[in-house]
Parts: structure tokens; C-alpha cells; sequence
């Protein structure tokens, strides 16, 4: 079985939990890390026992033996970071959001075509396993045909205008960190909904980002989809998907929940059934194992968190911004 050499660009928080989860798989190790400072890359390079430490996220492109780069980099660091990789025929796993908007996004994705190089969106919850059950109770029609998708996740978290989350210039805001999440959510089941039967709301801070959001897809056969992000409040974090024969609640935090309730109705009754499905680490080595199973297959794009499910989602969330008056450049 081959080892697969994996590098980290930013070394964040996100960057350190996908790198304790990488040491859950038995064919992946952490090869190199590429940070800003020299001093944080040899750090995190010594903690995680990665052969290779890089004082610049540039460094990392001529690291021997690398087959794959994760980027964790701050949201508008992403299409450069990405574009880079791509450049020098090295495959990509994107934190997401996959870019600041569709047109970084279709060139990411035009430049990972033309050059043939592996390129996926990091979309994690796609690969958690309470996520891929839901999915197959959905696609047996356990619960009927499904109808109506909710989904939150918030937390309250103090003003700071130097935090990246209140920051604009780095991409702040609720909607492409969190809000991604419900987005996904219903596009995962429902597809893109068309901009005229979108509708959304925000409300802005100091610093002009949004602080929180909702939204609403409609669309046809009377499907509806519900979202909502914030950092004004802590929230349950919990989703919901509504068919004509019963539901499926994914339990807290839903984006990577390990217990899921199926609930049947019969007439006025419901019976509850709960599904416990507990896993190690934080999550992230689904997609990562997932990624390394791609690559061993010789697939430029991933089946399941496919390219075209990222520039749909790309521009649901291009679409809400432009309802609520959110612009970063």
C-alpha cells in the first residue's frame, strides 16, 4: 500500500486538527508544511514529525516526494495558493470556501482541467459518516420523498476587529465560514436553486461584515431549504430533513454529527429511531482518506464533493451575497 506524502499551506487552527487526523490513517503522512514564518513552519514541522518545514507558502512547491497539498490559508489566500499548486502539477485539497467568488472559481477549476491535476473543494461533511447515512436512508426512500431541509450553526463569539472572523480584508464574515454549511446542506440534496427563488437577509457589524444571515431556497415540487448563521448567539447547530413518510435529525453538531434520530410517522405517531454512529478525530480524514483513495484510482475530481457541486455552491453563496449587499473586492 502506498504512502501518501501529504503538505500543509497555514498552519492554522483547521490545519492542526487535519493534521492529528491524519495520523489515523495508516497510508497517509505529513510530508512538509509551508507557513509565513519560519520559526511557526519548523514548530508545527517538529510537533507533527514532518520531514520538510517551509518559511513561505512558495517554498512548498519544490519539496520533493509531495503528492498533495492541503490549503488551510485564510479565505482570500486560497485561489492564489491553489493556482500555485495547480501550476507546478501538484494536487489540490482546498479548505473551503473554494474561493472568494465563481470567477476565481472556474479559473481554479479551468487550470486543474488543463493541466490534468487533482483539485477538490474540502468539503468534509460530505464524508462524515452520520452525513453518507442520511444519505442512503434519503436514496431508499425510508422517509418518503424529501420536502423541506433546515439547517443552523452559530456560536457567540466577542467582538474583535483584528479577529479574522470581523475581518473583511481575509474574507470575515458569517456566510463563507459558516454559512457555507447549510448551503451545502441543501444543495447536497436539492441542487443549485435558481437566484430568482432565493431569498436572504444579513445583519452587518462594525466592520461591514455579516454577522448573521439567513436564507431560503425554493424549489420546484414544493421543496424548500432553511439556513441560518450567526455569531450574535450561540445556536443549536442542528439540521433536519423532512420527508412525506418521516425525518432525519442530524444530532449536534450536525456538520459532524455522530448520531442521527429517524423518525416514521403513522398517521398522528412517530417513532423515533437512533442511529449512533461514533468515530475517532475530529473528521477530517474522511475526505482525506477519500482524497488518497481518488489519486490511487488516477480520478482528476472527486465523485462525491465533485467540481461542478463546488462552482454550484460557489455561486449560491456569489447569489446570496449579492442579495444581502455583502462585497469584499
Amino acid at each position: 500500500m502506498k504512502t501518501w506524502n501529504w503538505g500543509i499551506i497555514g498552519l492554522g487552527r483547521i490545519a492542526r486538527k487535519f493534521a492529528d487526523d491524519l495520523k489515523l490513517l495508516p497510508n497517509a503522512r505529513l510530508h512538509a508544511v509551508a507557513s509565513t514564518s519560519a520559526e511557526r513552519a519548523q514548530e508545527f514541522a517538529s510537533e507533527y514529525a514532518a520531514t520538510h518545514a517551509y518559511g513561505t507558502y512558495e517554498g512548498i512547491i519544490n519539496c520533493p516526494d509531495l503528492d498533495i497539498v492541503y490549503i488551510a490559508t485564510p479565505h482570500v489566500l486560497h485561489f492564489e495558493n491553489a493556482m500555485l499548486c495547480l501550476e507546478y502539477g501538484i494536487p489540490v485539497l482546498c479548505e473551503k470556501p473554494f474561493a472568494m467568488n465563481l470567477n476565481q472559481a472556474r479559473r481554479m477549476v479551468a487550470a486543474a482541467r488543463k493541466s490534468r491535476v487533482f483539485l477538490m473543494e474540502a468539503l468534509w461533511t460530505l464524508f462524515i459518516p452520520s452525513f453518507t447515512k442520511a444519505v442512503e436512508i434519503i436514496e431508499k426512500g425510508e422517509i418518503g420523498r424529501l420536502h423541506t431541509i433546515k439547517a443552523d450553526f452559530g456560536f457567540k463569539i466577542p467582538f474583535d476587529p483584528n479577529s479574522r472572523l470581523f475581518n473583511k480584508a481575509l474574507g470575515g464574515g458569517v456566510l463563507l465560514d459558516i454559512g457555507i454549511y447549510p448551503a451545502l446542506l441543501a444543495i447536497a440534496y436539492f441542487g443549485k436553486p435558481k437566484a430568482e427563488h432565493m431569498h436572504a437577509s444579513s445583519v452587518f457589524g462594525p466592520t461591514d461584515v455579516d454577522e448573521s444571515t439567513v436564507f431560503t431556497f425554493e424549489y420546484p415540487d414544493k421543496r424548500l431549504a432553511l439556513g441560518h448563521a450567526t455569531i450574535a448567539s450561540s445556536t443549536p447547530i442542528e439540521a433536519s430533513l423532512y420527508g412525506t413518510e418521516g425525518s432525519i435529525y442530524l444530532h449536534p453538531r450536525w456538520h459532524q454529527s455522530a448520531k442521527l434520530t429517524i423518525s416514521k410517522y403513522e398517521g398522528r405517531t412517530e417513532h423515533k429511531h437512533d442511529i449512533d454512529l461514533p468515530y475517532d478525530g475530529w473528521g477530517y480524514h474522511f475526505e482525506a482518506a477519500h482524497v488518497m483513495d481518488c489519486l490511487e484510482k488516477g480520478l482528476l475530481e472527486s465523485p462525491v464533493a465533485s467540481l461542478e457541486l463546488t462552482l454550484d455552491l460557489v455561486e449560491t453563496l456569489d447569489n446570496i451575497r449579492e442579495k444581502v449587499g455583502l462585497e469584499y473586492f
